[in-house]
């Protein structure tokens, strides 16, 4: 079987390298990105408002569709009075695919998966750990690791040979309960084509 399916590749490769725009990588971009994140629902009255950075990675997956991997970094200041942590680190990784229709050209929607990790951002030296636990905040203490899904909207608004300019703007929905944690991202990005 395994022979079978080694001549099959090696039959098909031709096909492939004769159509390198409809192959798997035939491109790829990386990039840089930089917005503000605004939180909905229950987040409203938890945090602020954050300003974020973060790098991509994009890739031909097929003719209209592009597959891509994301990493930014925020930071969450807290909104109530009398939180006993500065604030919460967030680190978050997206994987996803771009679909580009000729019919709304150059808008590409695409979805994908979210993990999000959350550290609470506070003095160690003045808090007990595990009595603090319990208070507002405290649970943000040790790492905390959260995953969902997004949708996004991409526009490319400047194009150049390598370079591009665009606009994203991303809704992120984690699944944590007892609620769910919802998250509207509006940034740009400056991206440069590997090849």
């Amino acid at each position: 079987m395994k022979r079978w399916l080694l001549a099959l590749v090696l039959c098909l490769s031709p096909v492939f390298a004769q159509h390198p725009a409809d192959s798997a990588f035939s491109h790829i971009y990386v990039s840089i990105e930089g917005g503000e994140q605004y939180p909905f629902g229950d987040l409203i009255d938890a945090v602020e408002n954050s300003f974020y950075g973060g790098v991509g990675f994009r890739y031909a997956y097929l003719e209209n569709i592009d597959g891509f991997i994301l990493f930014d970094y925020s930071y969450f200041k807290p909104v109530p009075e009398g939180v006993k942590i500065y604030g919460a680190h967030q680190f978050s990784g997206k994987l996803g695919l771009d679909f580009k229709w000729k019919a709304i050209a150059p808008l590409a929607i695409g979805a994908g998966f979210v993990c999000d990790w959350v550290r609470g951002d506070y003095d160690e030296d003045k808090l007990d750990e595990i009595s603090f636990h319990n208070d507002l905040g405290g649970t943000l203490t040790d790492n905390e690791t959260e995953f969902g899904w997004f949708a996004r909207l991409n526009l490319p608004l400047i194009r150049k040979e390598t370079y591009k300019v665009g606009f994203n703007a991303l809704w992120k929905e984690l699944w944590t309960l007892p609620k769910r944690s919802e998250m509207l991202s509006v940034g740009v990005y400056v991206e440069r084509r590997i090849w």
